[in-house]
């Protein structure tokens, strides 16, 4: 039996979350137990929980997406939490940012082949980006990294007064208390744990939310932001 046959029905909550979606999801699914299993995006074991552990997880993180914004999927893999996000939200203009080249190459397909004309597909780290990438009003992650480690990648990202949204585990209170220096070094203002889905999955997604002040990214990259955006002046004045 291959991957994709083992692949469940979607639930019938599914179509309650991705609305005009969920044809839509039902082929990023079949897509992710097919083509993602073979080229080792995505575990076979994950296969049968794909809807309730993956798919419906990040989809209902679109409960604290404000509307209208531009969101950065850090270390989107396969595109989980962007592809759900992007499927019900087409409101967001959302960027899935991966460094490695068999993941793109899978996002661009999935983008293309489902109309996602409102999602972009950049290769690259985070911290390489960095003065490229135009910031965002959210950053958005899911088991990336812990989160003193995620922040300093997906924060310096953020627009002022911006937030990093991250899908988290049972750890996510530890998580905040340990990683309390290191956000506050990178701008953070305020952070909080926040559960979403309910009456859509069980148990509730984890989200820490890490709002950022002026300076998101704190001081040093505050400082390599106005040097990034000085280059580029310079050089499209060259042109």
């Amino acid at each position: 039996m291959t991957e994709a046959a083992q692949l469940p029905p979607a639930p019938e909550v599914a179509k309650q979350v991705f609305g005009e979606s969920f044809a839509d999801a039902v082929r990023y699914a079949e897509l992710l137990a097919d083509a993602g299993v073979r080229r080792g995006l995505i575990g076979p074991r994950e296969v049968p929980r794909l809807w309730e552990r993956h798919l419906l997880n990040c989809a209902v993180l679109s409960e604290v997406v404000p509307e209208g914004v531009t969101v950065c999927d850090v270390g989107s893999g396969a595109g989980l939490p962007g592809i759900p996000l992007a499927l019900v939200r087409r409101d967001l203009k959302i960027t899935l940012l991966e460094p490695l080249l068999r993941r793109t190459n899978f996002l661009t397909e999935v983008v293309e082949l489902l109309g996602l004309d409102h999602v972009t597909v950049v290769r690259g780290r985070a911290e390489e980006v960095l003065g490229t990438l135009q910031p965002v009003h959210v950053v958005t992650a899911r088991a990336v990294a812990p989160l003193d480690r995620l922040a300093g990648w997906g924060v310096p990202l953020l627009r002022p007064y911006g937030e990093m949204l991250a899908l988290k585990g049972d750890t996510a209170e530890e998580e905040v208390r340990n990683a309390g220096a290191a956000l506050s070094k990178l701008g953070a203002v305020r952070t909080s744990v926040l559960h979403v889905g309910e009456g859509l999955v069980d148990p509730l997604s984890t989200v820490v939310r890490v709002e950022v002040g002026e300076s998101p990214g704190g001081v040093r990259f505050a400082a390599k932001r106005a040097k990034a955006a000085r280059t580029g002046r310079t050089s499209r004045r060259r042109r």
